[in-house]
């Protein structure tokens, strides 16, 4: 081969290694606190108030109770627990268009649990995302948030989960296609996106700031549902907080967008929300985001609740293409208003004017008022689809009302055209759901 030619054959591979590289490089994208442009310093080194661990509360509790407190706030129960199950014993279904994926057992069980993993093996799978037999996890596992999670709160959560009576379920196997069922894959996946790294203060933050990113970073990993992901199913922080589609339900913008975000929401809202899943004229948390509620923010100290709030605040506006516009109560009167859609009014009539009332001003609870929710103002209508399959199964606060589910009441051509029909009569614009639609989301809801 002539040096010419040689030369430029490298010169060529060189070219697309530095674009291979600039592409994965941009693919990956900044951290999840790469807004603040504080300096990030070792928890050693910060000199403000401690912000891992637990709150002031729980500073003489065992190691036991602190762990339980951060299993809660970790949210681990939600994700590990089937309908009907036995808590923290797995089973649930993660439905994606390639298949579905099964959460695992976290009792202490020796044969179907974790009982066998010793402290640095549970730190690898928290952390790094593989399993005490070397296997990677899928990050339905969310180790790329975790994985900020301090060492010592890591293993109180072992601690606590390894104080529970040990349940003997194995876990389904996975229904994954081809490629995606090749867990060694994951390999090159988590060494481009997880940072594998502890929680990192910023120094020219206040601890409450600190206490709230921690919180929202780390354990409650709020990212992993509000944040959109990038071509590669990893979270894309340029658009962070700005909303996404997780498990069929639509996870809303957090930003501080005062539009499609929650910028324009006052503090006492958004600590209302997060404590009770309920913000006067804002709306009720359902599906996903009412589990978290119920099981995890609801069960965190005040002070924490302020602290998530602060940070919130912090999460730079990114304007998305979520409901903006919410519109006013609609006319008492069932013949005015709304849609000439005769077939979801019919639905409505049936079975949810009772609650509801025809303004959407619920005569019961504040929690079933429809008025000024942004599910009802989304055109999109994912959400209404939903809550109308499902129901909302609250239990936050105690003796709150849930909204039973219809989903096997209604065939899937009523649920579009009562979904049709609340998002007309109750929203700023109508949506268009179809049969189709309807039965597509059935499908997407974890079991």
């Amino acid at each position: 081969m002539r040096p010419a030619t040689r030369r430029a054959l490298m010169g060529g591979a060189a070219i697309v290694a530095v674009v291979v590289v600039a592409g994965l490089w941009f693919l990956r994208g900044p951290g999840p606190m790469a807004f603040a442009d504080g300096p990030k310093v070792a928890l050693a080194d910060y000199h403000g108030t401690d912000p891992t661990g637990v709150p002031a509360s729980l500073a003489k509790a065992s190691l036991v109770e602190r762990g339980e407190y951060l299993a809660r706030a970790a949210d681990c129960m939600v994700c590990h627990t089937t309908a009907g199950g036995k808590p923290y014993a797995g089973g649930l279904a993660f439905k994606l268009p390639f298949g579905a994926l099964y959460s695992t057992n976290i009792t202490p069980d020796k044969e179907t649990g974790i009982g066998n993993y010793s402290d640095q093996e549970f730190l690898d799978a928290v952390h790094r995302g593989v399993r005490r037999d070397g296997a990677r996890l899928y990050p339905a596992m969310p180790f790329v948030s975790y994985t900020y999670i301090t060492d010592a709160d890591t293993l109180a959560i072992k601690a606590y989960l390894f104080s529970l009576a040990p349940v003997r379920a194995a876990a389904p196997a996975n229904t994954l296609m081809f490629p995606f069922d090749q867990r060694w894959a994951m390999t090159f996946w988590s060494v481009l996106f997880n940072r594998d790294k502890r929680f990192e203060p910023d120094s020219d933050k206040s601890p409450e700031w600190n206490r709230g990113a921690y919180l929202a970073e780390a354990l409650a990993h709020c990212g992993e549902c509000h944040t959109p992901r990038n071509l590669a199913f990893a979270l894309d922080n340029r658009e962070k907080f700005a909303g996404a589609v997780a498990a069929g339900w639509h996870a809303y913008n957090i930003s501080s967008d005062k539009g499609s975000g929650v910028g324009a929401w006052s503090d006492d809202q958004l600590v209302s929300y997060l404590s009770t899943g309920h913000a006067t004229g804002r709306g009720t948390a359902s599906g996903p985001m009412g589990e978290a509620v119920d099981e995890s923010f609801s069960r965190m100290a005040p002070e924490d609740i302020r602290a998530l709030v602060a940070y919130l605040r912090s999460v730079p506006a990114v304007a998305s293409s979520e409901p903006v516009t919410l519109a006013p109560p609609a006319p008492e009167s069932p013949k005015s208003g709304g849609t000439a859609n005769a077939r979801g009014k019919t639905v409505f009539q049936g079975a949810c004017v009772s609650c509801h009332g025809w303004t959407g001003e619920s005569p019961l609870t504040p929690f079933a008022t429809l008025t000024g929710t942004r599910a009802v103002n989304d055109p999109g209508a994912i959400n209404v689809v939903q809550i109308v399959i499902s129901g909302t199964k609250r239990q936050t606060p105690p003796g709150a009302l849930s909204m039973p589910a219809f989903g096997s009441a209604y065939s899937d051509s009523e649920i579009a055209a009562v979904a049709n029909y609340v998002t007309a009569r109750f929203g700023s614009k109508g949506s268009r759901i179809t049969d189709q639609d309807v039965a597509a989301l059935r499908k997407q809801t974890s079991q």
